[in-house]
């Protein structure tokens, strides 16, 4: 499995890849290079780099819950100079930029970016889609409920076929737009109950059957710290273990903070089935 991510350059998937957060707000609920200096933010682009980042995910506005969002000239503000930055100093790395707006996709990939990745799926801009075919390039596409489903239809499989038919409906229209590369984000903690998110986890392969690479972003989220008593800060093992569990299930890229942790999990993941 494999993702154009340019007119030349393929990323091969037959082995998991590690997409490391770059977070350029202000205000996000972990990591944030906001308001650092250029060369605090170029200085841990290298590290997550040196560490083996394959992607490198930009983020200008957060969302994390019950954030107010920035407006777009502020995220394209923020987004802009960070672009630019990492785009002249690293120009072999693979950019993603995260943004749910189509205006600032459309200049991001102006700009040099290779990936979008859209935490709403299109929901929220219904330009997205037409910009993405545009420039050809790859997208995330994300299953973020709005409101939580009531906790009662946990005991069902309500929360998994409403994201297996959410997925098959935006796949269809985005195939036929002539957008090839779509891969599939669950939105762990995006409107769903803890339970959910961790039923989402455990069945995770269920969503092999679209035949489009999977990305899971669990790094340090309430889904982890919240059942521990515990803050982001304190959850790495428990990040650790739950990406370890989303590789077993067959996805394809981890979304985290911590490049290295995550890259001695899938060596030891792949080491393990290689023996089999």
């Amino acid at each position: 499995m494999q993702l154009k991510v340019s007119h030349n350059r393929l990323l091969d998937l037959s082995s998991p890849k590690v997409m490391a957060i770059v977070n350029v707000t202000s205000d996000s609920f972990y990591t944030s290079w906001g308001e650092c200096s250029d060369e605090v933010l170029l200085s841990n682009v290298q590290l997550a780099i040196d560490q083996g980042a394959d992607i490198l995910d930009i983020g200008a506005c957060s969302t994390r819950p019950g954030s107010t969002p920035v407006t777009a000239e502020e995220e394209w503000q923020r987004l802009s100079h960070a672009l630019q930055l990492i785009r002249s100093c690293f120009p072999k790395a693979i950019v993603s930029v995260d943004t749910f707006r189509a205006t600032v996709a459309e200049q991001a990939l102006r700009l040099g970016a290779d990936i979008i990745n859209d935490v709403y799926g299109g929901e929220r801009d219904d330009k997205m889609y037409e910009v993405v075919a545009t420039h050809g390039v790859p997208y995330v596409l994300t299953y973020s409920q709005e409101c939580p489903v009531p906790e009662e239809a946990t005991d069902y499989d309500y929360t998994l076929s409403r994201m297996l038919d959410f997925f098959q409906r935006k796949l269809d229209v985005l195939h036929r737009m002539g957008v090839a590369d779509v891969v599939l984000d669950p939105g762990f903690g995006f409107g769903k109950t803890v339970e959910q998110n961790y039923r989402i986890l455990d069945q995770l392969d269920i969503l092999s059957v679209l035949h489009a690479p999977i990305l899971v972003g669990i790094s340090r989220k309430s889904m982890l710290y919240k059942p521990l008593y515990a803050t982001p800060e304190e959850v790495l093992p428990a990040t650790v273990a739950a990406n370890m569990l989303a590789l077993e299930r067959g996805a394809h890229i981890l979304r985290v903070h911590d490049v290295e942790a995550a890259k001695q999990a899938i060596t030891v993941y792949t080491l393990a089935h290689k023996i089999k």
